[in-house]
């Protein structure tokens, strides 16, 4: 069963400044925040859906782990309140799979025979909380609004992420080799040096490059590339894992 309403260089300005003011007023940050719900007890689901609609949230519910998994990523803020007994997949194996695929969806666990190693596996996994049924409502909203708040955060932070590949990725492959030296430290005439090519045309292409990747200095460049290097070692890692 599943429930899903119908709603659905020349800048002055500071690059991580402009980033988080891109984001901000994107429609991420605006959009209906989703609840999805994973419980085989139809009551539960049911009782779930109705009380996260009544928060002005938009409820999704799913009987399977599998049929959760079947559900396009939602880039959206979002969490999940997940059951730990589920047919099939249970609920720490889908705790695994959401925290390498939706890394932006916080898990809040439910169970109804919660024991003291499974709490402390879940939480260790990242889990923002653990309810032994039954549970006060309060509680599991004021969980919910936490994991909200984290899922925005996290898409702040992917979304800010993307701007910056994306602007790296606009850079022809010369101004990406000034952009290395220049960040390594080298003055223009060594750079122009390193690549045979005049300070004048070095100059040319690292002022490119500073307009393009919205750098305010050589600092804001530096920056930049650690969090590139950074996220492709991440990315690198994640996919060999």
């Amino acid at each position: 069963m599943r429930a899903c309403p119908s709603s659905s260089g020349g800048d002055t300005m500071n690059s991580d400044c402009t980033l988080g003011h891109e984001v901000g007023s994107s429609p991420m940050a605006t959009a209906k925040p989703i609840v999805f719900v994973v419980d085989d007890d139809m009551w539960v689901r049911e009782s779930l859906e109705t009380l996260i609609q009544d928060e002005g949230w938009q409820p999704e519910t799913f009987a399977s782990a599998q049929e959760f998994l079947e559900r396009p990523r939602a880039f959206t803020p979002s969490c999940l309140v997940l059951d730990i007994s589920l047919p099939g997949l249970n609920g720490l194996e889908l705790q695994k799979r959401v925290s390498v695929e939706r890394t932006d969806m916080p898990i809040i666990f439910i169970t109804g025979h919660g024991d003291v190693p499974t709490t402390v596996g879940a939480m260790k996994a990242g889990a923002v909380e653990f309810l032994t049924k039954p549970f006060n409502d309060e509680v599991l909203l004021a969980a919910i609004r936490q994991a909200l708040g984290r899922s925005r955060l996290l898409l702040a932070q992917e979304a800010e992420m993307q701007e910056l590949r994306d602007r790296y990725a606009s850079l022809t492959p010369r101004e990406r080799d000034v952009m290395a030296l220049v960040v390594s430290g080298l003055l223009n005439k060594q750079v122009a040096g390193e690549l045979g090519i005049t300070e004048s045309t070095v100059k040319a292409h690292r002022g490119q490059v500073m307009q393009k990747m919205k750098a305010n200095s050589v600092a804001d460049l530096v920056k930049m590339t650690a969090r590139l290097h950074e996220s492709a070692a991440t990315n690198h890692s994640m996919s060999c894992g």
